[in-house]
């Protein structure tokens, strides 16, 4: 697992995150590759190989969330960013305000909205994102200073193996192919 430390200059922003994770992935791929060696020093000549899977990204904060979407367009983050505002206004709205005494319900409730963490589908050792898309970290509370862990998760089926649904389930998704 890699922790990402990132710094956020805004109460509300989103980061882009994508270089971050990608190096962290290289950097764990990388480790795989190398031998195993034994309790003694000794190599057993073997590699772990971890290339295909996903990486799990994740914030362990209240008043920040984890998102993907489109990177190339900066008015869809500020379009998000509106949205998200005028959802859960800070003030709390129509008919009083929010209870938390910390001042900052808004940002718990923009997280929960936006989710903590990500999957991101791994093949050949790399991110799987679409052409236009991003990771962010969505910061409701900011600046602050924040942490991403990065986890990989390897293919449980094992590098290159495809399952497809009509050899499991059969043709009409009956468990016994009837």
């Amino acid at each position: 697992m890699r922790k990402l430390t990132l710094s956020t200059t805004r109460r509300e922003e989103f980061l882009d995150i994508t270089a971050e994770v990608a190096a962290a992935l290289r950097d764990m791929v990388r480790e795989s590759q190398q031998p195993m060696g034994l309790p003694t020093g000794l190599s057993t000549g073997l590699t772990t190989g971890l290339t295909e899977g996903a990486v799990l990204v994740y914030s362990p904060h209240t008043t920040a969330g984890v998102t993907i979407n489109e990177g190339a367009d900066p008015d869809v983050k500020r379009d998000m960013l509106g949205h998200l505002a005028h959802l859960v206004p800070i003030t709390g709205g129509e008919g009083g305000g929010f209870r938390h005494a910390e001042g900052n319900s808004d940002a718990h409730i923009k997280t929960s909205l936006m989710g903590p963490m990500q999957l991101v589908p791994v093949s050949g050792g790399l991110l799987q994102l679409g052409t236009w898309q991003k990771i962010y970290l969505c910061e409701f509370d900011g600046p602050r200073r924040r942490s991403v862990l990065v986890q990989f998760l390897p293919d449980a089926c094992g590098a290159g193996a495809e399952i497809g649904v009509g050899a499991e389930l059969g043709e009409d998704g009956g468990e016994d192919g009837a």
